[in-house]
């Protein structure tokens, strides 16, 4: 089974609109259940949908999520469908199973004084406080995923015109900058990241102290730090600012279609939810207005 994994994996690279968070997902998933093949003394070959229904039910007897329980059932049903594809399996065993009912969670938002709040803290007397202060803007203001941002060059941003250019997916799409936004980012551009850069080369964006592409972990210490500082007592992490950069938005009279564009929504059934956090007057305008709602 290893072998057919890694061809498996191999298989996945190809496909240029997986991301690499995506790809390990679908890695660890079909890794824990070769896992739980080989503790069981069962043959992935002949595997049957009552074997696949019971690994199912171990995963939500070690308390895993819905959500996580779905996604794993997706990813096995992704290996079978590729065994099929390349002639190792007859039958798909996974076909008749459904996939868990996922509830959808509203979303955690910061109010607008909130953000003002947060976005108040960085001091940008210093290098680390300018590139904060940067780093925060651009993140409410462009509803940008963490992995996006991080991922980001100095190429993709045009400051004369005032909008970034994300590449991260197959379809690369352009958001506009807010004025704050380009102040603090033209500031950090300007005058601390040539300082921090060890590299007159380094092409990342956002650089962490010691000159090299911020990381995932360190967005989040970021985030962390000043929310504590702030004192805000919600949880927040580098997605709540994008929830509340879409909310905010909606709630100001952007239509659903713009927003689903610049969060980069395939489909927008994913923006949708922020509907939830309209006050009536314009949600009845929105269903009034709109031809398909």
């Amino acid at each position: 089974m290893e072998k057919q994994i890694k061809l498996f994996l191999e298989f996945l690279k190809n496909d240029k609109r997986l991301s690499e968070n995506t790809l390990q997902s679908y890695r660890r998933d079909v890794t824990q259940f070769e896992n739980y093949i080989n503790q069981n003394n069962m043959d992935y070959l002949t595997v049957t949908e009552e074997d696949i229904k019971k690994y199912l039910e171990s995963l939500d007897k070690m308390n895993k999520k819905t959500s996580t329980i779905s996604r794993n059932l997706a990813s096995i049903r992704s290996y079978y469908q590729f065994l099929m594809r390349t002639k190792k399996v007859s039958e798909d065993p996974t076909e008749k199973i459904s996939s868990p009912k996922i509830e959808k969670k509203a979303p955690s938002i910061l109010s607008s004084q909130e953000i003002e709040l947060l976005l108040e803290q960085p001091n940008n007397i210093d290098l680390k406080g300018i590139r904060d202060k940067a780093m925060l803007e651009f993140a409410y203001a462009t509803g940008m995923r963490v992995t996006e941002i991080i991922s980001l060059n100095i190429d993709d941003v045009n400051l004369e015109e005032g909008y970034v250019t994300c590449k991260s997916t197959s379809k690369q799409r352009s958001i506009p900058l807010g004025s704050l936004s380009l102040v603090a980012l033209k500031e950090y551009i300007e005058k601390a990241r040539p300082v921090i850069i060890k590299d007159d080369k380094t092409k990342s964006l956002f650089v962490n102290i010691n000159g090299k592409r911020l990381t995932r972990q360190g967005f989040w210490k970021i985030v962390k730090y000043y929310k504590e500082q702030a004192h805000i007592t919600k949880e927040i992490t580098p997605h709540v600012l994008r929830h509340s950069f879409a909310t905010h938005l909606l709630q100001n009279g952007a239509d659903l279609k713009s927003i689903q564009t610049m969060l980069g929504h395939s489909d927008i059934s994913s923006t949708q939810v922020y509907m939830q956090f309209q006050d009536e007057g314009i949600k009845n305008i929105y269903r009034k207005a709109h031809p398909r709602a």
